[in-house]
């Protein structure tokens, strides 16, 4: 498993491409999906990708990754709630890089928040579906070890 990369998503990112669309583009999940997965297959990585709109199943998956290359979170709206997210990643040691397909400090005060950003190893925000490919880019180059 220390070849695989988890790619995490949140509460309505099942929603993409109609949810929204001026805040979050046109792109799909389906799509997120695929871009993951071809940024996975040049570096000869495997993708495990999952959408939960449950904040305990998510910490079940943050749980299941442990021993990966790492994992990509889009929490969305859990990002600015979840200690119980942070506590996971804490609690199995893995490297988190944080998404966000919105520039979330553009947006409402309440966003500016993140309880991820303190347990990642980095953050990538507001460039839409090619901050997943980045975020698997760092962890590939890095071979897991993003200082």
């Amino acid at each position: 498993m220390p070849d695989t990369v988890h790619v995490l998503n949140g509460p309505n990112l099942n929603l993409l491409g109609t949810r929204e669309p001026e805040v979050y583009g046109h792109a799909t999940l389906a799509d997120v999906e695929a871009a993951c997965r071809a940024a996975c297959e040049r570096h000869g990585l495997d993708l495990v990708f999952r959408q939960s709109n449950h904040e305990g199943e998510l910490v079940t998956f943050l749980q299941e990754a442990r021993g990966s290359r790492g994992v990509v979170l889009n929490a969305a709206a859990y990002t600015h709630t979840s200690v119980a997210l942070a506590d996971a990643i804490k609690a199995v040691g893995l490297i988190v890089v944080e998404v966000h397909l919105s520039n979330v400090f553009a947006r409402e005060a309440f966003r500016h928040h993140s309880f991820i950003s303190p347990v990642a190893r980095g953050v990538i925000c507001g460039l839409g579906i090619d901050g997943y490919r980045l975020a698997i880019d760092a962890l590939a180059t890095a071979g897991g070890k993003i200082s």
